[in-house]
């Protein structure tokens, strides 16, 4: 085994511990296990995908390894105790969980980017930083490596950690995703952390029938007592009748047919989407890549797909499916749809000349158009960037969301947003440019329908389904505004060096037979920040040169490494990919560094904890 830096793991700091029995815990309740500290916020949909990763190791290694989500907030309301509750019954985490409001243990661990995994060694000792996705096997082997070690040394201690498991709420409906009126007047809702969908009668309560097998995730076609759902969120209606299914972390689509209750996969894999995969061709034969939303525009189903920050298309008169806007960077770029950045785009709707795009990483209400006869163009009708969030009604050039989930299309030509973190349902009116608020006090609504000129909004937190009059006067909101907390990082003027720090996993290289096997993209925000150093690359370092007179700005970096087993005589290595985007902010300053080193895999010996 190679020697690894001995670097003590800091205490764990925080507000309070979930799913511990109420019981507070220390860095020193995890001697003699396995430790994997998951530094996750729940808006953030690489983070969801760790948790998914994790689930398998959790299971296999739960005598040895405990893993501890260390919630660290990006969004104002992530900082609410309660929402991160719910959030850990949402996404059903099935470990203790550090409430860290105010980044103490992010900070103290030295950490950049959600998500990051950190393992500590049954000694206390941290052994391997990794940021980002695809990280698994990885940590499979890494997790092989240290029980040998310290079943040797005596110094391993099996047995079951301290996970509490919460007592279960009896809801009909267990954190609702999106809602569909079905012809007959009745409503078909994602009961996303049930698994299943449930047709609800005309008064939004009373139950109808359920499809797919309640509690249990699977990726199951079949009658409605039998399909199997994972997390299943938006839904949209084709003109043939059959409703469509983002059945989310089954990186998958499925139809229903309302007359049967059959359910079938219509694209999809069942594999999430990596870079270098392909992104068109028959639907049953390409990932996708966590499916949000849903909506028929143009001629074809838009598929939200919030896992990488595009839209893709689904044409089911040739059952094939297509990247059709956005280049997987993420942030807020507007422009020719191939050509245009979103963050987790989660919401759509769709009129007959826009389809109108929640983008709920930049907080932001979006829309798509045609340009000329075939193209299609992107623009912004509020909001600015990933780090600007808020609530402020007003001209769309001064209005703030917090991670809106959901639009819906009013008859007027305006636009409800589901303003989730906010608790809020708001109005872009692009008549008059300006964005108000229609109600407050929902909990956590992420989609809304409109039903005989009311509208009935998915309360998501509150798990139901509730009925409201279109106001005539906007309600009045103190408006606020919010920069997330992350503390910028002091660089000096001139050049500096970008190190993005990649160990392959024990037993794994760095496989270059058909060309390189990483790549870097780098960009900043705003674009005058960076006089040299931005554009795509294959080394994962690089100079950059700042500009002069730029103080503050946003450096994006996007990094991915493939690694192959390390073993000439087999023909067909096992490769994995690891990928992160991070979003830095930075501050230029005298005495500044002059090196940024970015962990996507291993230990960087010039910066630990």
């Amino acid at each position: 085994m190679s020697k690894r830096a001995r670097v003590r793991a800091p205490e764990l700091q925080g507000r309070t511990w979930i799913n511990t029995g109420a019981e507070e815990l220390s860095l020193a309740d995890f001697r003699g296990k396995i430790l994997i500290l998951d530094f996750w916020t729940f808006c953030c949909v690489n983070c969801l995908h760790v948790l998914d990763e994790l689930r398998e190791l959790e299971e296999k290694h739960r005598d040895t390894v405990v893993i501890v989500g260390v919630h660290s907030p990006k969004f104002v309301h992530e900082a609410e105790h309660q929402a991160v509750v719910d959030a850990v019954e949402r996404y059903e985490v099935h470990h203790p969980v550090l409430d860290d409001p105010e980044l103490a243990t992010w900070k103290q661990y030295a950490v950049r980017a959600w998500p990051t995994l950190v393992v500590v060694d049954p000694e206390g000792y941290v052994v391997a930083q990794h940021a980002g996705e695809g990280h698994a096997h990885a940590l499979e082997k890494l997790v092989a490596e240290l029980e040998a070690e310290h079943a040797a040394k005596g110094t391993l201690r099996r047995g079951d950690g301290p996970y509490v498991p919460p007592e279960p709420v009896a809801t009909e409906l267990r954190f609702p995703g999106k809602a569909l009126l079905l012809p007959g007047g009745t409503f078909l809702v994602s009961d996303t952390t049930r698994h299943q969908l449930v047709e609800l009668a005309a008064d939004g309560e009373s139950v109808v029938r359920r499809i797919g097998v309640a509690g249990e995730r699977g990726l199951v076609d079949g009658p409605a007592d039998h399909a199997r759902f994972s997390e299943p969120q938006g839904l949209a209606l084709l003109p043939d009748g059959t409703v469509i299914v983002a059945d989310t972390v089954n990186h998958a689509l499925r139809s229903l047919d309302l007359a049967t209750g059959e359910v079938r996969t219509v694209a999809g894999t069942g594999r999430q989407w990596w870079q270098g995969s392909p992104a068109a061709g028959p639907a049953r034969e390409v990932d996708l890549s966590s499916p949000w939303d849903v909506a028929w525009f143009a001629d074809r189903l838009w598929i939200a797909m919030a896992g990488v920050h595009q839209l893709w298309t689904y044409d089911p008169a040739d059952a094939t499916v297509r990247a059709a806007a956005g280049t997987t960077n993420e942030g807020l770029v507007d422009g020719p749809a191939t050509e245009a950045w979103f963050a987790q785009p989660s919401g759509l709707a769709a009129t007959a000349d826009r389809l109108w795009i929640a983008d709920s990483e930049t907080s932001a209400v979006r829309y798509v158009e045609r340009d000329g006869q075939d193209g299609f163009v992107v623009r912004t009708a509020v909001g600015t960037g990933l780090f600007d969030f808020g609530h402020r009604d007003g001209a769309a050039d001064q209005a703030l969301f917090q991670h809106p989930l959901g639009v819906t299309a009013l008859p007027d030509g305006s636009v409800a947003v589901s303003d989730t973190y906010n608790h809020a349902l708001r109005r872009f009116d692009p008549a008059s440019g300006e964005v108000s608020t229609l109600a407050t006090d929902l909990r956590e609504p992420s989609g809304a329908v409109l039903v005989d000129g009311d509208i009935v909004v998915v309360e998501s937190a509150r798990h139901r389904l509730t009925r409201l009059r279109l106001p005539e006067e906007a309600v009045r909101v103190e408006a606020v505004a919010h920069r997330t907390q992350r503390a910028a990082t002091d660089i000096a003027p001139g050049t500096l060096r970008l190190d993005v720090v990649f160990q392959a996993p024990a037993g794994q290289k760095l496989d270059t037979r058909y060309g390189p096997s990483t790549r870097l993209l780098v960009s900043s925000t705003p674009p005058e920040l960076l006089a040299e150093g931005e554009g795509a690359g294959t080394d994962l370092n690089r100079e950059l040169v700042l500009a002069d007179g730029v103080t503050e700005g946003v450096l994006h970096v996007s990094a991915m490494a493939a690694s192959c087993d390390d073993d000439p005589l087999n023909e067909y290595p096992a490769c994995h990919v690891h990928q992160q985007d991070w979003g830095v902010p930075v501050r230029v300053t005298d005495g500044g560094a002059t090196r940024l080193p970015l962990v996507l895999a291993g230990m960087d010996e010039d910066e630990t904890p």
